[in-house]
């Protein structure tokens, strides 16, 4: 089916489980992807492609190589294997999304799909490989074509790349995504991958593409609504969905199981499961707890980050751990050093305490 159709006359398709924009002129391309990547001026359509065969079911490679199966999986949508570039996904090309700004001349659209809740990880977490492996198990989850309608040096097409990729990373630290692989905030993916195309027949030209340029700013507006429509379409992850402590925490390795099995601990007569999942539902979405909590594991943030002291984080967290005392009428037990399992049990407590008062 006719997806979009791009201000530089360029036509997108959708169809056997890939995205396809079709080339009508002359384009300059630069591409992150193994296959045909690096910059490029005679390629003819540029693909997107879900990679995944089905619920459960594990992704298997056309042939020895990921660069070969690539170039098979052109072939079977009815391309020249020789003149195209392509990304691979773990995303469905439905919950595609697209957006596009432009300023007099100048128009710049991005098309994403993307999802981060298995991937997600942020830059400098520990690595899982030194030499890449042959048959890859984890497919690019943000996977970014940026259509710039102008003309610029090949240079200028790296700076745009910079400038998306910049842009990426802020759509997801304003969602508070974190890492898989870390405690920290995600930064994007570790197989992300961005093809960007210029308009080498455009009259116009330009030769800046940075936050203080024009085509920098459109590029950083139109790529963050575009990953966060892309994130939102594929797996939820919304400023809604996030407002919640579980989701908050997740990172710190706190989840439902977690105050579960403390709570059996602490409680002298617990509820059943299914009553305190229910209790639980309701207190991670409170207004006063996912605000506290918020707050809670940000400073603890900044304590990574070198910006507080372990003193200041210390009285800071249990003046927090205080208020939700206060305001729920529970006990607390205080922070007496900055250890993250001990940290984080301190908050623990208190939503066990608040759960234990709920379900009395």
């Amino acid at each position: 089916m006719k997806l979009y159709e791009v201000s530089t006359g360029d036509t997108v398709y959708r169809y056997e489980k890939s995205i396809v924009m079709f080339f009508q002129g002359k384009r300059k391309i630069l591409s992150t992807s193994v296959y045909n990547g690096g910059y490029h001026e005679n390629f003819k359509a540029v693909f997107n492609h879900d990679g995944t065969c089905g619920a459960g079911m594990e992704f298997k490679m056309l042939s020895d190589t990921y660069e070969e199966h690539m170039k098979m999986i052109a072939s079977k949508i009815g391309l020249e294997p020789e003149f195209v570039t392509g990304m691979g996904t773990a995303a469905q090309m439905e919950n595609v999304a697209i957006h596009s700004l432009s300023y007099k001349e100048l128009t710049v659209t991005a098309i994403v799909t993307g999802g981060i809740e298995i991937n997600g990880g942020r830059v400098g977490d520990p690595a899982s490989y030194y030499k890449p492996v042959e048959k890859p198990n984890k497919l690019g989850t943000i996977n970014i074509m940026l259509i710039l309608d102008a003309d610029m040096p090949p240079g200028t097409l790296v700076r745009a790349l910079v400038t998306c990729s910049e842009a990426k990373t802020a759509a997801i630290q304003e969602l508070m995504a974190g890492s898989n692989y870390s405690t920290g905030l995600a930064t994007g993916s570790g197989t992300d991958q961005t093809i960007v195309v210029a308009n080498a027949e455009a009259e116009l030209y330009l030769e800046g593409a940075g936050k203080h340029a024009k085509m920098g700013e459109l590029i950083g507006k139109v790529v963050m609504e575009a990953v966060k429509d892309a994130l939102n379409k594929q797996t939820g992850l919304n400023p809604q969905s996030q407002h919640s402590i579980l989701h908050r925490l997740k990172r710190f390795g706190v989840n439902t199981e977690t105050i579960w099995m403390k709570y059996c601990r602490l409680v002298k007569q617990p509820v059943i499961k299914p009553v305190f999942l229910e209790g639980l539902a309701q207190v991670e979405k409170e207004d006063s707890m996912v605000t506290y909590t918020s707050l809670y594991i940000h400073l603890f943030d900044q304590y990574s980050w070198g910006l507080l002291s372990e003193k200041e984080i210390i009285t800071a967290a249990n003046r927090i751990l205080f208020i939700l005392t206060k305001q729920y009428q529970v006990t607390a037990v205080a922070v007496e050093k900055l250890v993250l399992k001990e940290y984080m049990a301190a908050l623990e407590f208190v939503i066990i305490e608040v759960l234990r008062e709920n379900l009395k």
